[in-house]
């Protein structure tokens, strides 16, 4: 094998425990919401001004949104006030205060990360590149949400990364998010949700419909077929759950990228959204927009799933669905290929799949791609993000999993006209875990979500041990020499 000239640059990122997102702070019952807001209807109004102010100078620095945050609290707690007794504004954020808490959510681990270049690319220096990283961001009960960075590479390959403020905020919900008749009857195929109520729940609805106009219709279907049978309700209920997976969320025009996080927010994802790989995708009429895949864990189950942004500001999240549409690991191709789409796919643990779809959100068909050939990837092969377009064809770095569960990086080439054919793979491993990158929460692991191309060298971020994360650099042109 031709020597390839990996180096490891001196860029750590470590999770960082200080940083902190306002959080909802639920309890088990309705009973105990009305006791606690009891107990702060009884304070005097000026042990409740003092409770107050004794919050604003604890926590009122440490948050941008505190205000506004309570204020939506006390409206949600509102309900479970056993008073019609008027409330001045303070009081009302003080509830608000009790019914919030602070959740560090990258307090255990920052890894896993996926790079993409910025939508702003002005004020650089010549040859160089501002890009995005999103990083898994890890904390308390391992929930996993997502967060980002930004930085540079110059000319020369050089990676700097932009030091994060001290602030972190949560995205809005779009209440009014609209949905695609037609897309929405596909997934209900899918999901063998078609029947003559699903029917007259479609006939109803408008092109396009909101999630409240789907609750009406299904109540008017429901009345007019007078159907109010189990089945009715089954099929009623899962319609609105697929409908509630696909929904909108828009950060503060405002804010720096370092500062969103997203954070979980539907009952499948309860237990976190893992592993986003995000790729800039480039459409048949020239106009771009960035896609990710990632993995929605409620605690038992997976659940692929896949969100869009044209500028990390608004997000689009959907569900993916067909039978193809199975494990953890899709990454998405950065462009159609003989007008569908493309994405790799792991679905038996082992294999890396090729699969094509006329839409994003819908995958039937799956192709067999490769399987392990080297000691260092017997047990297990996956993608480390999506493939990256080359005068050569389609190079994709990979993971494997050998002895004692070792993660590594390699690498294989596939096809530019037709990436079913894998016309290259590197015998040996890209990236071993070393010395420094071996000890963490899964120890002998490098993983990776996405690498970006620039001027002749792959950069490579990268997370180690499921803990932190750091980059390497390596020229384009060894590894494809180095190819078999």
């Amino acid at each position: 094998m031709k020597t390839i000239n990996l180096k490891r640059t001196n860029i750590s990122l470590y999770p960082d425990s200080t940083r902190v997102l306002l959080r909802p702070f639920h309890f088990m019952s309705g009973q105990r919401t009305s006791e606690i807001c009891a107990h702060v209807l009884a304070l005097s109004e000026d042990d409740a001004d003092s409770l107050l102010g004794q919050l604003w100078a604890e926590f009122g620095g440490r948050h941008k949104n505190i205000r506004e945050f309570f204020r939506r609290r006390f409206e949600e707690v509102h309900p479970y006030l056993l008073s019609d007794v008027a409330l001045s504004p303070e009081r009302s954020l003080l509830i608000g205060g009790y019914f919030t808490h602070e959740y560090s959510f990258e307090a255990a681990a920052l890894f896993n990360p996926s790079i993409v270049p910025h939508p702003d690319q002005s004020h650089l220096a010549a040859g160089a590149q501002r890009f995005v990283l999103s990083l898994r961001a890890t904390g308390e009960g391992h929930i996993s949400s997502i967060t980002f960075r930004a930085g540079v590479v110059d000319i020369s390959g050089n990676v700097l990364i932009d030091a994060p403020t001290g602030y972190s905020l949560g995205p809005e919900h779009v209440s009014d998010a609209a949905f695609e008749k037609c897309l929405f009857e596909r997934k209900l195929r899918e999901l063998n949700l078609i029947g003559a109520f699903s029917r007259e729940v479609l006939k109803l609805l408008g092109e396009p419909f909101t999630l409240e106009e789907l609750r009406a219709s299904i109540n008017r279907a429901a009345k007019d077929l007078r159907a109010h049978d189990l089945e009715t309700e089954k099929v009623a209920k899962k319609t609105l759950a697929l409908a509630q997976s696909c929904f909108e969320v828009q950060f503060d025009a405002g804010s720096c990228l370092s500062e969103r996080v997203l954070f979980p927010y539907t009952a499948v994802q309860s237990h976190g959204i893992e592993d986003a790989r995000f790729v800039l995708f480039q459409d048949d009429d020239g106009a771009r927009t960035y896609y990710a895949t990632f993995t929605a864990y409620d605690g038992k189950e997976i659940q692929p799933q896949f969100l869009e942004t044209p500028d990390f500001l608004h997000f689009k999240f959907a569900t993916l669905h067909g039978p193809a549409v199975r494990n953890k690991g899709m990454a998405l191709f950065p462009r159609k290929i003989k007008g569908l789409y493309a994405m790799l796919s792991r679905q038996d643990y082992e294999n890396i799949y090729v699969m094509f779809s006329d839409h994003l959100h819908l995958w039937r068909q799956k192709q067999l791609l490769l399987g392990p050939k080297f000691p260092w990837e017997f047990i297990q092969m996956g993608n480390c993000g999506s493939p990256i377009e080359t005068e050569r064809g389609w190079l994709v770095l990979s993971h494997g999993v050998g002895p004692m569960r070792k993660y590594c990086i390699g690498a294989f080439l596939l096809d530019g006209d037709d990436p079913t054919k894998v016309i290259g793979r590197l015998r040996d491993p890209l990236i071993v875990p070393n010395e420094d990158e071996r000890e963490g929460y899964v120890p002998n692991v490098v993983y990776s979500c996405g690498s970006l191309l620039h001027g002749g060298q792959l950069i490579i971020p990268y997370g180690t041990s499921d803990h932190a994360t750091t980059f390497a650099t390596v020229p384009l042109d060894e590894v494809l020499a180095a190819m078999q």
